[in-house]
């Protein structure tokens, strides 16, 4: 009877043994590695729900940026191919991710004034409240008026934005070069300036939507090429109040510049320049953002918005993208390194922000 449970215990683990490599055959991802000094279990459960946040991919991913494919380990091949980008590259780890986003953020002042949501595949519908209806007052025992609210949706997909910067061979390989601190810098400056342009004045034509195209009219100045103080005040309170609230006001320099010297009724300028470090300009009690991509005073522009712009929504769809680029620049002796990520953007509510317009 003992050689019989012997036997059988030798045909489960032989049964086990073929089904791990027949998952390792059939390209399952790779189990979590155990728990670290420190680390709890729960730790270990959130790299298997988000294996780009891996010790181990992240691992990987810097010997491919390093190294290329074929000077990579078997190992860390397998272990890359979790990220892998239907457009060949490979998607960053989840660290450096937040770095990037948070580079983006400091050089993009739309990213920090807009919401920002993570999106899958596909577009994503937002519902929009467009007519909230209306309550009456009735008497005793009378019939309920109806009044639906009215509801629109808005639609946010993905818009493809790309580069290539390239390093020499020679940088490369030195241990002492940051690649990482490299794409940091490289990747947002750009990106950034781009992403900014957009969010502003894109028109949706293989990029986002920006806050100018659908932000409502509050007020048209008299003339082509100045402002009142009267004119601002008249479009801060053009916003409804809920909006007002959490407002911020977005302005080119130079028109900055203008709106400084503008005084009240009672002699006292408008501006409120900020005067400590981190503390934003303010104008009529709210912060003044400013965007090199705003439009300047001028006939027909539309160079001040004021509004909430926590209405502007910016979708990002999964995480930045790199692909190593080996042979296109082989004989310069340079690596190229090409960084994508996809994007949209829209006021989802236009009543949440309003504009002045110059005078045609």
């Amino acid at each position: 009877m003992r050689e019989v449970d012997i036997l059988g215990q030798r045909i489960e683990r032989a049964e086990r043994q073929l089904e791990a490599e027949g998952k390792l055959d059939r390209g399952l991802p790779m189990p979590v590695a155990p728990a670290q000094p420190g680390e709890e279990p729960a730790d270990v459960e959130d790299r298997a729900a988000r294996p780009l946040a891996s010790r181990e991919y992240r691992d990987a991913f810097w010997s491919y940026i390093r190294r290329s494919l074929s000077g990579m380990l078997p190992h860390e091949v397998r272990t890359l191919n979790i990220g892998t980008d239907a457009e060949g590259g490979y998607l960053v780890p989840d660290e450096f991710q937040r770095e990037l986003v948070q580079a983006l953020a400091e050089q993009n002042v739309m990213r920090q004034i807009a919401r920002t949501i993570q999106t899958g595949s596909g577009d994503r519908l937002i519902p929009v409240v467009v007519d909230h209806g209306q309550a009456q007052w009735i008497g005793e025992s009378a019939a309920y008026p109806e009044s639906d609210a009215e509801f629109a949706r808005v639609t946010l997909g993905a818009h493809k934005l790309a580069r290539i910067t390239r390093v020499t061979e020679e940088l490369l390989n030195d241990s002492a070069f940051d690649i990482a601190a490299f794409l940091t810098q490289a990747f947002p400056r750009t990106f950034g300036d781009a992403e900014e342009a957009a969010f502003v004045n894109g028109d949706g034509n293989g990029k986002p939507r920006g806050v100018l195209l659908d932000a409502q009219v509050g007020v048209t100045a008299a003339a082509t090429t100045a402002i009142t103080a009267d004119e601002l005040i008249d479009l801060f309170h053009s916003l409804r109040p809920p909006y007002r609230a959490r407002a911020n006001w977005l302005i080119h320099d130079s028109t900055a510049a203008a709106i400084r010297k503008l005084k009240d009724n009672d002699g006292q300028y408008i501006w409120q320049p900020g005067l400590q470090a981190g503390v934003p300009d303010m104008l009529l009690g709210r912060p003044v953002r400013y965007s090199p991509f705003m439009p300047t005073i001028g006939a027909g522009a539309k160079p001040v918005a004021f509004g909430d712009f926590s209405y502007y929504w910016i979708a990002d769809r999964q995480s930045i993208g790199i692909q190593r680029l080996v042979e296109l620049y082989a004989a310069q002796g340079q690596v190229g390194f090409r960084m994508f990520e996809r994007v949209d953007g829209r006021l989802v509510l236009p009543e949440a922000v309003k504009v002045l317009q110059m005078a045609s």
